[in-house]
């Protein structure tokens, strides 16, 4: 008798990147109408070695997006959550390859911005991590 098994694994549009679930979630926020507020909003061309305090800044960010649609019961508020606690678990799970270096700014350092702005940075952003 012969018995042969395989598993299939599907692969996610972003190949093996731990921000994948991330990304997916980003796109489903991003055309939300009812989230009305201004965020630190880092750029999209820090120095490589800012990649992680960056990232934790945007995480920051959607902690203040969070208790906004807990207020205002947004639609996506359960989209929010998932990229916040997707994105901690990531941050945790995977310290990146960056020293935070002094030269990188705080959160408040950056300018705010709209929420539109706000998501379409992040996206950029998480992307460079994923190539």
């Amino acid at each position: 008798v012969f018995f042969c098994s395989s598993a299939y694994i599907p692969k996610t549009a972003a190949g093996h990147c731990k921000w994948a679930e991330v990304l997916k979630d980003l796109e489903q926020i991003k055309t939300s109408k009812d989230i009305d507020v201004s965020l630190y909003t880092a750029n999209t061309d820090e120095d490589v070695k800012c990649q992680e305090p960056v990232i934790r800044c945007f995480f920051l960010e959607m902690k203040v997006i969070l208790q906004e649609c807990r207020i205002k019961n947004c639609s996506k508020t359960q989209d929010v959550l998932n990229v916040w606690k997707n994105g901690n678990a990531s941050l945790e799970n995977n310290k990146l390859n960056s020293t935070t270096s002094a030269k990188c700014k705080e959160c408040e350092e950056y300018d705010e911005k709209n929420f539109t702005e706000f998501i379409q940075s992040f996206v950029k952003v998480i992307q460079k991590e994923c190539k």
